[in-house]
Formats: C-alpha cells, sequence, structure tokens
C-alpha cells in the first residue's frame, strides 16, 4: 500500500495476543521446579518467589516480565524463550493477580 506521500506502509495485521493458557503449560513445565507456578502446588525454592506474589507486586506489568524473562539472569537458567513464549507466561501470571 502506498501511502499520500509516496511512502511505502506494510499492510497492518493485529498483533498476536498473548496466550496465558500456553502460559501456563509453560510455567507448569520450566518453572515449577523453583516457582509456586499455581494455587495447587505446594513446594517449591523458598529462594523463588510464587508467582502469585510476582502479580501481585505493585509494580507488576506483563510487559515488564516479559522484558526480564528474555534477557537472562544469573539465578534463571535461560531458556532462550521466544517472545510469544515470554508473553505467554506474563499473561498467565498476570492472571494470578
Amino acid at each position: 500500500m502506498v501511502g499520500t506521500v509516496g511512502v511505502t506502509f506494510a499492510e497492518s495485521r493485529p498483533a498476536r495476543a498473548a496466550d496465558a493458557l500456553n502460559g501456563k503449560r509453560l510455567v507448569e513445565r520450566w518453572c515449577a521446579a523453583c516457582h509456586v507456578v499455581s494455587v495447587t502446588q505446594r513446594e517449591a525454592n523458598a529462594d523463588a518467589p510464587p508467582f502469585e506474589d510476582i502479580a501481585k507486586r505493585p509494580n507488576f506489568s506483563e510487559l515488564g516480565l516479559m522484558t526480564f524473562l528474555l534477557d537472562p539472569h544469573a539465578k534463571m537458567p535461560n531458556m532462550n524463550l521466544t517472545r510469544f513464549e515470554a508473553g505467554d507466561i506474563a499473561a498467565y501470571i498476570g492472571t494470578l493477580h
């Protein structure tokens, strides 16, 4: 599509909505060994905050968490998440608020 000043624009597509259900599957697979990821889980690493606590932090945002997950950290393994996977995980954690 050509704009009125001769600039070519790509057709816009709707952004992919984060999938909290897929995020739940991912955290059960990758995160539950350290974090409490659901209300039914009973045990986890005492140094890793439960996901419900993370969701209830006053400064919680899905975008902020997604950015955090994409940047490897010393205390967390590098899971090589895609942007979609990180977004799905952040969306799931957001449902715990």
